[in-house]
C-alpha cells in the first residue's frame, strides 16, 4: 500500500540519498526542511557537505518536473516539497517560533488532505514523541539499521574436537562466516579461513610491543589485526576491554618493526559539546589534541613498555593525527588506519572513511555500540554496527566483539553497574 513519507531534516543530513529509499511511496519534504538545510549548507565537515549533497539532488530532480506537483523517481515513487499555504494561524499546542513545529503541522496538514496514510521519518527521538502525542505516526529512518540481535561475536564455541584435516563440515555448524573463530573444547582455536579450519597464528606467549592477549577474545582479535588478507577489522566492546591498545600496538608492530606499512594513521570523530574543531587555536593537529588525547595515553603506554622514550610519540614521521572532516576525496595507500570511537560515525561517513583505503591499507574500527554520544545515533544505526554486519560475508574483512574488561577489576564493575 503507498504511503506519504515526510522527512525530518535530520533524515537527510544522515543520509543525502534518503529520498530514494522509499520504494514505490510518495516522499514529501515539507518547505521548512528546505530552509534548515540553507541554513546548514554553509556548515564545515559532514554536516554541510551532505546538506549541500541534498540540495544538488533537489535540483537535478527539478529539472525533471515541477517540485511542487511532484517528480517521478526511477524506483517508482515520487518526491514533492510541500508548499502549506492554506494554515494562517498555528494551532496552540504548537509554536510558529520551533521548525519542528512547522514540520509537524505541515505533516498534519498531509495527513488531513489525503488518503493515503501519512508517516513522519525522524532521527529525533523528541520529535517522533511530539508526533505521537499529536496522532501522527512517526518511525526512525530504517534503512541503514542493524538489527541488534545480527551483530555478531565474531566467535563461536563447539562442545567436539578440532578437525584433523581443516573440514568445517565435522564441526556440525554450517553457517559459518568468513573469518568467524571456532573455539573447541580442548581450549584450541581455529579460524573459517576460505572454506576451511585453519589454527590461529598467534599464541598467549606472542609479544605485540611489550603486550599479550590477556583472553580469548583479544587473542583471535590479535590474529584478525596481523592477518595481511584481512583489509578491516572491527573490534567492538565496552570501555577497557583493550580494544584501541592492540590495534596500536599491531600498527606499531607492522609499521615500524615488519615494515609492511608506511605510516600509522589514527583518528576519530569530534562530537563537540558547543563547539566545533574550527573554534581550537593552531594546526589541524593540535585542534585533534584534546579529542586524541586517549590515544596518546595508549601510545605513550606503548613506548615505555617496549623501553622507548614516549616523548618520541610527538615527533614520531610515523604517525599521523587526522580528523576525519579530510577524509573525503582521498586515496590513502600503504597505511595502518584506526578509526577510534567509530559507533559516533553514521553509517554514509563509515562508507566515506573506508571508500578512501588504497592499495596495501588495512582499517581497524574500534568502538563501544552502548556508549554513543551522537543525538542521532543509537546501538543499531551507528557506522561501525552497520559495517561489521554488512562486511561480516566477505574474507576481506574480520570481526570481534570483546567482553571482558582488563583495564582494571575498578573499570570493569564501573562499566557493568554504573
Amino acid at each position: 500500500m503507498i504511503k506519504n513519507y515526510v522527512l525530518d531534516t535530520n533524515v537527510l543530513i544522515h543520509d543525502p540519498n534518503s529520498i530514494y529509499t522509499f520504494e514505490d511511496n510518495k516522499v514529501v519534504i515539507p518547505l521548512p526542511v528546505i530552509e534548515e538545510i540553507d541554513k546548514l549548507k554553509s556548515r564545515p565537515g559532514e554536516v554541510g557537505r551532505n546538506a549541500r549533497q541534498v540540495a544538488r539532488e533537489l535540483d537535478a530532480l527539478r529539472k525533471k518536473g515541477k517540485l511542487c506537483d511532484g517528480v517521478k523517481l526511477e524506483n517508482g515513487g515520487t518526491l514533492k516539497i510541500e508548499v502549506t499555504e492554506g494554515v494562517r494561524k498555528m494551532p496552540h499546542f504548537l509554536s510558529d517560533r520551533v521548525t519542528d513545529d512547522w514540520i509537524l503541522l505541515y505533516t498534519l496538514e498531509i495527513a488531513n488532505g489525503s488518503s493515503l496514510k501519512t508517516v513522519i521519518v525522524s532521527k529525533d527521538i523528541n520529535m517522533r514523541i511530539k508526533a505521537d502525542a499529536i496522532g501522527l505516526e512517526a518511525q526512525d529512518y530504517l534503512t541503514d539499521r542493524t538489527k541488534e540481535n545480527s551483530i555478531l561475536t565474531g566467535y563461536r564455541n563447539s562442545e567436539k574436537l578440532p578437525p584433523a584435516d581443516g573440514d568445517p563440515k565435522s564441526v556440525g555448524i554450517d553457517d559459518l562466516l568468513e573469518n568467524e573463530f571456532v573455539v573447541f573444547k580442548d581450549s584450541k582455536i581455529f579460524r573459517f579461513k576460505s572454506g576451511r579450519l585453519i589454527p590461529i597464528q598467534v599464541g598467549f606467549d606472542s609479544q605485540i610491543w611489550g603486550i599479550h592477549a590477556l583472553n580469548i577474545e583479544q587473542l583471535m582479535a590479535l590474529d584478525l589485526l596481523l592477518d595481511d588478507d584481512v583489509s578491516l577489522v572491527t573490534l567492538l566492546g565496552p570501555a577497557g576491554t583493550g580494544k584501541t591498545l592492540l590495534a596500536l600496538a599491531v600498527a606499531l608492530h607492522l609499521t615500524l618493526d615488519e615494515k609492511r606499512y608506511k605510516k600509522v594513521s589514527v583518528t576519530r570523530p569530534v562530537i563537540p559539546m558547543g563547539k566545533d574543531i574550527g573554534y581550537l587555536p593552531g594546526s589541524e593537529e593540535e585542534k585533534m589534541r584534546p579529542w586524541i588525547q586517549p590515544i596518546r595515553d595508549n601510545l605513550e603506554f606503548l613506548f615505555d613498555n617496549v623501553g622507548k622514550s614516549s616523548s618520541k610519540v610527538d615527533n614520531a614521521k610515523f604517525l599521523q593525527v587526522e580528523s576525519l572532516s579530510y577524509t573525503r576525496g582521498r586515496s590513502i595507500p600503504h597505511q595502518f588506519i584506526i578509526v577510534d570511537e567509530a559507533q559516533n560515525i553514521t553509517p554514509h561517513e563509515v562508507k566515506t572513511i573506508i571508500t578512501r583505503v588504497g592499495i596495501g591499507t588495512k582499517i581497524v574500527l574500534t568502538g563501544d555500540i552502548s556508549q554513543i554520544d551522537s543525538p542521532y545515533l543509537d546501538a543499531s544505526s551507528n557506522g561501525l554496527a552497520y559495517a561489521s554486519v554488512k562486511f561480516s560475508p566477505y574474507k576481506i574483512a574480520g570481526h570481534m566483539k570483546l567482553f571482558h574488561g582488563v583495564r582494571s577489576e575498578l573499570a570493569t564493575l564501573a562499566s557493568q553497574i554504573l
